[in-house]
């Protein structure tokens, strides 16, 4: 080793090695070795102590939470909850805060931790050892919540398979009462009658900042919720008991309650909802008492016959309630199936005629030159409404002009682009029109909201206009009752597109329909729906015609002629019937085939039909051009044999029904009244799946 390595390892200028005596070199040399690996060493050693304790600071944090029981450890379920400050006139406590817990949360428990994969039957006896596993038996204090008062309580012993606590009242006496009057005395008297056991789902766990009560506060949560928002009555008599409870009931339901709670169902649909739900849960209790009842009963009486009748019927009824609860609570189908709900906003009453006797006019621009105006008149005001019976009135806003509607009243929407925060309900015979070219005269949705045209007129006439959807909940235009004529409109929808309630008339022509999530129309049954000219392109189906096999439906008058149905996801007609009819018999089973074959019989799907361009146009240009000549398309003659024999099928059902009641001669001309119109001269095109499909559910 040179005197310069040694120098820099002992930090000494080289000019103090030089100094010393040549024989000593070779001694310094090592010594100063020696020194420089022990320093060295010891070096690394202090250096990985810091190193350690410096991992050990940064990681407690980290460590600590791994093993702390937050809602996403694999260990025990539960979160770190908020506090609940009480409203209310009494100091109660403050609770902790569980009603605000997000879907991934409540879907984890009830799959990770409470229900597993348990059936129907076996609900009870999960729930109670889920409890039993993270329910402090004792020693925690709860506000028992009623619908008449609040008193603040302390649980002494959990009786989890029967979800029931024993509990006492804490000193000093809280209570809070609602629209009543209660002392201590009749508080104590009231739990002597229960004998101190009220239902876990009541009471809400007073907050506790040590955490220890955590896991308690979620599992009354969780159960409280389950039993109010999941569980249903009639569960427990499930005939699908061998499958799994968590998918069939519970993740659907608790997808609706959330699809609910953020705006994603029509408020229309969710009324019906909780009504068929409050319906079901009536005539549960109607049907169990019957047949508690007949039960009971030892006799063989003409009585007993009848009510064994009744509750045939009963439970009939009660089935088709079930049916359209699960219809609902089944994101696919809600749209699809729901076609009794009344969904959608309410529609507001008829105004009627103006009490004066007159007409308006009512002329909706956001601005207006003069000769704009000229216009105006010269071609549109004077020519059509130079009556004396017609005054006008001026608006920039078309929702507004609307809304000021009596019976009889013209709208002419000059052109522009007009944004609308919130929708059209329409409940008198008015005609809405745009003056000017389709494409100049747009009205477009903003904000989220139901349904964008909300029709209830008797007679009410829309042309010349360009709606625009965007964020929306339901489709962009609803006839539910009365007539419409809507004529040369573009329709750019979101959600569904335009959708024909039962007993409603349309009569849509020369119209483009575009863009819609669900079907471009919905014809739903008993209605009317005339379809001529129209383009119905790029939406999840073209046309659904829903299931009207029901005995409780009268089929629908459809008229399908010239329209262009192409580049749609799914099928370019679809129709939607149930896979099997309970009622129908292996007789008439062998009629339907026979009618099937004198009909030609059925395919449940045709292959596109590609039809060339007209001469002397282009396949883009014109899509309301006149029909090839071939006039009855394959796609056609495939959709008129299927709606044929379905409507078969239920004339059969119907004359069946008629004999079984009695009555032996059905009316073969009251059916056919009731047959399909027209359907011929459409052309479909690069649909997904082909022109004609079933849905079978």
């Amino acid at each position: 080793m040179s005197e310069e390595v040694v120098g820099e390892i002992l930090e000494l200028p080289q000019t103090d090695y030089q100094k010393q005596m040549p024989g000593e070199e070779e001694e310094a040399v090592a010594q100063a070795t020696e020194i420089s690996i022990e320093s060295v060493e010891e070096g690394n050693v202090q250096f990985q102590d810091e190193v350690s304790a410096v991992k050990q600071v940064l990681f407690q944090d980290q460590d600590d939470d791994s093993s702390s029981s937050d809602y996403g450890s694999h260990d025990k379920p539960g979160t770190v909850l908020q506090r609940l400050m009480p409203d209310g006139n009494v100091l109660f406590p403050d609770m902790f805060q569980t009603n605000q817990l997000l879907f991934y949360e409540r879907f984890k428990a009830y799959q990770d931790y409470m229900l597993g994969d348990c059936r129907t039957s076996e609900v009870k006896d999960f729930t109670a050892e889920y409890l039993e596993k993270v329910l402090e038996p004792s020693g925690w204090q709860a506000v028992w919540r009623t619908e008449l008062f609040d008193v603040l309580i302390e649980v002494v012993d959990v009786e989890y398979l029967v979800l029931k606590a024993d509990v006492e009242l804490v000193t000093p006496f809280l209570c809070e009462t609602k629209g009543c009057e209660l002392t201590e005395e009749s508080v104590k008297d009231l739990l002597e009658a229960k004998e101190h056991k009220v239902p876990v789902q009541e009471l809400y766990v007073v907050y506790d900042e040590s955490g220890e009560f955590d896991q308690t506060a979620l599992a009354v949560e969780h159960v409280r919720f389950f039993y109010k928002h999941i569980w249903r009555s009639w569960d427990e008599e499930d005939e699908d008991d061998d499958f799994d409870y968590f998918v069939r009931c519970v993740e659907p339901r608790l997808r609706l309650y959330y699809d609910i709670l953020e705006d994603r169902v029509p408020s229309g649909l969710v009324a019906e909802y909780h009504c068929l739900v409050s319906q079901c849960e009536e005539k549960y209790k109607e049907f169990t008492s019957l047949r508690n009842n007949i039960s009971n009963s030892d006799s063989e009486s003409e009585l007993d016959n009848i009510s064994m009748v009744e509750g045939l019927k009963m439970y009939d009824d009660l089935e088709g309630l079930k049916r359209k609860l699960k219809i609902i609570e089944n994101p696919l189908l809600r749209y699809v199936l729901g076609y009794q709900v009344n969904s959608g906003p309410q529609f507001n009453r008829a105004k009627g005629p103006r009490p004066t006797g007159e007409r308006m006019v009512h002329v909706v621009s956001s601005s207006m030159t003069v000769s704009q105006l000229q216009t105006l008149m010269r071609d549109k005001l004077c020519p059509d409404f130079s009556g004396e019976e017609f005054e006008l009135q001026f608006h920039s806003d078309p929702l507004v002009a609307v809304n000021a509607c009596y019976e009889g009243d013209v709208v002419v929407i000059c052109p522009g682009h007009y944004s609308v925060n919130g929708s059209f309900s329409i409940p008198d015979s008015i005609e809405l029109e745009g003056f000017g070219l389709t494409d100049e005269v747009v009205i477009e949705k903003v904000g989220k909201g139901d349904i964008f045209l909300d029709l209830t007129g008797a007679n009410v006439k829309v042309s010349n206009l360009k709606f625009v959807q965007h964020d929306a909940v339901e489709g962009i235009l609803c006839v539910r009752q009365g007539k419409t004529v809507m004529e040369n409109c573009v329709l750019q929808c979101e959600t569904t597109g335009v959708t024909v309630r039962t007993s409603a008339e349309l009569f849509m022509n020369i119209c483009d329909l575009y863009g819609a999530k669900g079907a471009g129309v919905e014809i739903y049954p008993g209605s009317t729906c005339s379809l001529v000219g129209n383009g119905i392109h790029h939406c999840k189906e073209g046309i659904l015609i829903k299931d009207f096999t029901d005995e409780f439906y009268t089929m629908p008058k459809i008229t399908m002629m010239n329209n262009v149905i192409h580049n749609n996801e799914g099928y370019g007609v679809i129709l939607v019937k149930p896979a099997d009819l309970p009622r129908m018999k292996k007789t008439t089973e062998a009629d339907f085939q026979d009618e099937s074959k004198e009909n030609g019989g059925q395919k449940k799907e045709a292959d596109e039909e590609e039809v060339p361009p007209a001469e002397g146009c282009g396949e883009g240009n014109n899509p309301f051009r006149e029909p090839h000549t071939q006039e009855h398309t394959e796609g056609n003659d495939v959709i008129t044999n299927e709606l044929v024999a379905t409507s078969s099928k239920k004339s059969q059902l119907q004359k069946k029904k008629m004999i079984e009641l009695g009555l032996t001669k059905a009316d073969d001309d009251l059916m056919s009244q009731e047959m399909f119109v027209s359907i011929n001269g459409n052309h479909f095109k690069r649909n997904g799946k082909g022109s004609f499909g079933s849905f079978f559910y």
